[in-house]
């Protein structure tokens, strides 16, 4: 018990002080930006729409952490119906939104949200549910179902389009196929001809290889595509080992746009250096490590997939968003997780470490 209890408070601790700093940065960053463009408007406003979504967050973990992971697999199906829905709506006039040429965002009632951010941790959820009604061995004509029904808001997701997305979620799957034992005759070939799949459609989309070529050369395109990539690299050059010094970056005033999003690592390098990321990504690598503890550490075979799963989930979003930031990764629009600002995936990715949290024995938390 002492194991677990330790695993859970260096969980809880990391998490946390992932949010802290990437509080102090979101505002660092979004106040200088404002400061810089000369815009009347109030410099707090970013930082309390963070401090809110993390309230909101807490609340949304501690529900979940209350509810329990099974009941909130038993819910997994019908919260597939309703985000599927609400995919849809996405491409309807009037309630969905379209930046940089994508369809993510809907508005309802004055709120805005990005679905994709919900499914993408709701399909692995339905997927787990689904596998272990039929115990062990499962056959195909009982998988190709479940596919088919995930199948559909995938394929929502990939034509709004939303690429990033698609490959998490098909990368948690695979490592869900592995741990489900699901016999690889059901799942090789036919991810080997998605993946062609979706290689064939996006080798169709002009702003996919416009994407790619940036990504090659970001000079090619600096007042376009290729700014943030290339202004990302001039930060953590201009970092070095121990960087400049919190509050005196030069990009975070206009050279990189909106980087409290995607690019906020960028920022944290050129003032806190190689040893501030160095030590934020030790973090992640912790954070990822203790929630497959967790993952083994359950005798329950549904709570050690759940866990498994949603950690993965964490992870590659992190190892995503630190490879788009060194430039070893094509821009791709994920910010990191628990700490860049947004709303949606602040609030999704607190109820993930709350759902993980209640996998693990309840005294374990209380002592």
């Amino acid at each position: 018990m002492r194991s677990i209890n330790s695993t859970v408070a260096y969980f809880i601790l990391i998490a946390v002080f992932l949010y802290g700093i990437g509080l102090v940065m979101v505002f660092n960053t979004s106040s200088a930006a404002v400061l810089d463009s000369g815009v009347n408007r109030n410099l707090y406003i970013p930082l309390f729409k963070q401090v809110i979504f993390g309230v909101g967050g807490f609340f949304g973990g501690w529900s979940l952490y209350k509810l329990g992971y099974k009941r909130v697999l038993a819910l997994a199906p019908a919260l597939l119906v309703f985000f599927t829905f609400l995919l849809m709506l996405v491409f309807v006039p009037g309630i969905g939104m379209t930046a940089n040429g994508a369809k993510r965002w809907i508005t309802l009632l004055g709120i805005s949200m990005q679905p994709s951010e919900f499914v993408k941790y709701i399909i692995p959820l339905f997927f787990i549910h689904e596998v272990l009604k039929y115990g062990q061995e499962i056959t195909l004509k009982e998988f190709l179902p479940i596919l088919g029904k995930i199948a559909i808001p995938l394929f929502l997701i990939l034509i709004e389009p939303d690429n990033r997305t698609t490959i998490m979620i098909g990368g948690t799957l695979v490592v869900l196929f592995s741990m489900c034992s699901i016999p690889k005759r059901f799942w090789v070939t036919p991810l080997i001809i998605g993946l062609l799949g979706v290689g064939f459609f996006a080798s169709t989309r002009p702003y996919v290889a416009a994407r790619i070529n940036v990504y090659v050369n970001p000079e090619l395109d600096l007042r376009g595509k290729g700014h943030q990539p290339y202004q990302s690299k001039i930060a953590l050059g201009s970092g070095g080992w121990t960087g400049k010094g919190i509050g005196q970056s030069l990009q975070k005033l206009s050279y990189l746009p909106e980087a409290q999003n995607d690019y906020i690592v960028a920022i944290l390098g050129e003032e806190m250096g190689f040893l501030g990321i160095f030590v934020i990504i030790i973090c992640y690598m912790t954070l990822t490590l203790l929630g497959i503890k967790i993952a083994f550490f359950t005798e329950d075979k549904a709570g050690s997939y759940v866990a498994m799963a949603m950690i993965v989930l964490i992870s590659i979003q992190a190892f995503i968003n630190f490879g788009v930031v060194s430039g070893l990764l094509p821009t791709t629009g994920l910010n990191l997780p628990l700490f860049s600002q947004g709303g949606s995936s602040l609030i999704v990715n607190s109820c993930v470490i709350g759902l993980i949290l209640s996998i693990c024995p309840k005294k374990s938390l209380l002592q």
